[in-house]
């Protein structure tokens, strides 16, 4: 593991402080008067999924947090946990509360393949693919004549996710969705 300066403070750098990790999701250089400049960074605890804003300076020094990856299947979502398994043994199971597999836990469907994260060897999170492709199971039929551009529709998706879609986007189509921004990415499939 390396060590980091203020200057490696970057969008999805996992630094470890206090022997927890965290995630860099926001930051800025920022030059106060008569001083030397600092990283403002927002920063979210892997652990309890908490965001904090802090500055750092140049002086200042952290530790690459020691984070494993390893392939885990998704089985359920019930009661707000997430039920995963080992990827080759089925009967290896584990849960994940909401809060820990976050906001991309809505675009889960079962038997898909993801990463788990691990940090001094516990699981902490789940990592999925920037992009899915599922089912559109229910939305409005778009309007005649209706061109505007950029005019979306909400749609409900196989999973219980509901997001926004062109107006094109109809029942039963297959589209891409970016799980890292929750956003409609593309139409792969007509009904």
């Amino acid at each position: 593991m390396g060590t980091l300066g203020y200057n490696d403070l970057r969008k999805g750098v996992v630094f470890d402080i206090d022997g927890a990790p965290y995630e860099v999701v926001e930051y800025a250089f920022v030059r106060m008067q008569q001083r030397k400049a600092v990283a403002q960074v927002k920063m979210k605890n892997l652990i309890t999924g908490k965001v904090l804003s802090r500055n750092f300076h140049q002086s200042e020094s952290f530790e690459e947090a020691d984070m494993q990856r390893q392939p885990i299947k998704f089985l359920y979502h019930n009661r707000g946990e997430y039920w995963f398994s080992e990827k080759n043994d089925p009967s290896k199971r584990f849960s994940l509360t909401a809060d820990a597999v976050g906001e991309a836990g809505q675009f889960l469907k079962p038997n898909t393949e993801v990463s788990a994260i691990s940090f001094n060897g516990k699981i902490i999170t789940v990592a999925l693919p920037i992009k899915v492709d599922l089912v559109v199971k229910e939305t409005p039929p778009g309007e005649r004549g209706n061109t505007a551009q950029g005019a979306m529709k909400i749609a409900e998706l196989e999973t219980g996710a509901k997001i926004n879609v062109p107006l094109f986007v109809n029942t039963g189509d297959v589209i891409r969705v970016n799980t890292t921004t929750g956003e409609y990415a593309e139409r792969v499939e007509k009904n």
